[in-house]
């Protein structure tokens, strides 16, 4: 049996077996997406961010598939996984809810973001722009808080996933192992979309890749690190700019990357939308499981 190409953490949970191929012949999918997913995190960009939420989309749909197999359905509603399951519960749960924050980050920004590009379409000139640009900042910081107790959620939840351990190796353990992989890459996903948002480098990005996947990148993301491009804060640091200028010039500059930064959020959201969806499916197919 071939073990998974991810492994969630070097800790006892990451050393569970990869899903049966003759039971689950869907592993091979679920491997290939959560291979693509760390791959797409060697830059910090929009694109990248989109792709991983690509990648996402297409590793949920395949985890719908594992769930409508009837034996790993048999498998988690087995009592003695009980514990394990509603572990996973919980985890969707507060995934969720950490999506409401990056929905709601993306929307505030957007509308501020809509509001600027209005206004400038009016006045054609800086005269009385500053204090409509103070309140963007204003709203960005508020934006900023609310993500940055997000990403708190999100290492509470990485520190937990670390912490578990199974006490056998079955192919139970085998399917909610798999679970709790996409959990992580899950986690890795939105701490990157949070990070983006807000305009700051997550600090342990890549911290549920395997050391060895991170020694294989760590040069592609040095090569990388100058081709970084944030249009949400590439907006604001024009905007700061012509506020503090005043020059004329500027304004067309500016009208220039609150577009851009439209069309990076309305694409963000787009993926975001899509894959809590997905997410919302898969809790409820596991809730179904249990209930049945």
């Amino acid at each position: 049996m071939a073990t998974s190409p991810l492994n969630v953490k070097p800790s006892s949970h990451a050393r569970s077996n990869s899903l049966p191929s003759r039971q689950y012949p869907i592993t091979s999918q679920i491997d290939e997406s959560l291979n693509r997913l760390r791959v797409s995190q060697s830059a910090s960009t929009s694109s990248s961010i989109g792709h991983q939420f690509n990648c996402l989309q297409d590793l949920y749909d395949s985890v719908d598939m594992l769930l409508q197999f009837p034996l790993a359905q048999q498998d988690l509603a087995q009592e003695q996984q009980r514990k394990w399951v509603e572990q996973l519960l919980d985890g969707s749960l507060m995934l969720l809810d950490v999506c409401g924050t990056a929905k709601d980050a993306l929307l505030q920004t957007k509308e501020c973001t809509q509001e600027l590009q209005s206004i400038l379409r009016r006045r054609r000139g800086v005269e009385g722009f500053a204090n409509e640009v103070r309140k963007y900042i204003t709203s960005r910081k508020a934006v900023t808080k609310a993500i940055c107790k997000a990403l708190k959620n999100l290492k509470h939840m990485d520190n937990k996933l670390s912490s578990s351990s199974f006490s056998n190796d079955d192919d139970t353990v085998a399917v909610i192992s798999t679970l709790k992989q996409v959990e992580a890459a899950t986690i890795s996903a939105l701490e990157s979309l949070l990070s983006f948002i807000s305009g700051a480098e997550a600090e342990s990005k890549s911290s549920r890749w395997s050391l060895v996947s991170k020694l294989m990148h760590q040069k592609k993301v040095m090569c990388e690190e100058e081709q970084k491009t944030n249009e949400i804060e590439n907006a604001e640091a024009t905007l700061r700019s012509l506020i503090k200028s005043g020059n004329m010039k500027q304004v067309e500059n500016a009208q220039i990357e609150l577009q851009n930064s439209e069309m990076c959020i309305q694409d963000l959201d787009e993926g975001l939308e899509s894959f809590f969806r997905r997410l919302i499916k898969a809790r409820v197919t596991v809730l179904n499981i249990l209930n049945c």
